[in-house]
């Protein structure tokens, strides 16, 4: 089975604070992400500024695109980004737009969504879709339960390469032992711990302990 990816996302207000971090621990991730709070903030620097950092390394910038998907896209790529993420609510033709310009397109799995969309966006030539728990619902209390694992794998048995966030901790990832996962995206799970680097290293050896058995 194949070994889970590891990838952080950087959610930060500033860009000195995000570049701290990623220096901290982006040797030991395999994709970095200028997340949604930092597009808003420092938007193609940003980006620009990590793919300076790491010239080998996937930089993705989920910029959650509800709309102008082409342009959007173009600007990211044009920054250095390989892969954007699209809301899940946008159009069909915003998705195909925006996949035009990128190496690969991500749809953000948020709020109401059905299978058969997905099946669309799988007919359109998108291979990639983010399950996620929001912030939001996780400081409701809802938690990571068999009704999500069931859609993770129907996902992928649609040919989705499927990434999971939302409050991953450490200990969470045995939840998904057996599920091919393509990337965990892990933020304040790393950013905010105590030691920064020995947390996503942490992580790293969990997943290579669980997949690489």
């Amino acid at each position: 089975m194949r070994i889970p990816k590891l990838q952080i996302a950087l959610d930060h207000n500033e860009l000195e604070h995000a570049l701290a971090d990623a220096v901290n621990v982006g040797e030991i991730v395999d994709i970095v992400e200028v997340g949604t709070i930092l597009c808003l903030q420092e938007g193609k620097k940003a980006i620009s500024c990590m793919r300076s950092l790491f010239p080998e390394k996937i930089i993705v910038a989920d910029t959650k695109c509800a709309d102008a998907g082409g342009t959007v896209a173009k600007n990211v790529s044009d920054a250095g980004a390989d892969f954007m993420t699209v809301i899940c609510c946008a159009t069909l033709a915003t998705m195909k737009a925006a996949k035009k310009e990128v190496k690969e397109l991500q749809v953000e799995l948020y709020g109401d969504w059905t299978f058969e969309q997905a099946q669309q966006w799988r007919e359109a030539g998108i291979k990639q879709a983010i399950y996620h728990q929001s912030r939001d619902a996780l400081i409701a209390g809802e938690t990571w339960g068999k009704k999500d694992l069931d859609k993770v794998k129907k996902l992928i048995e649609m040919g989705f390469d499927v990434s999971v966030t939302g409050g991953l901790t450490v200990d969470t990832l045995s939840l998904f032992k057996g599920i091919q996962v393509y990337t965990f995206i892990a933020g304040r799970g790393i950013t905010a711990a105590d030691e920064p680097k020995k947390a996503a290293r942490a992580f790293k050896n969990e997943i290579h302990r669980i997949w690489g058995e």
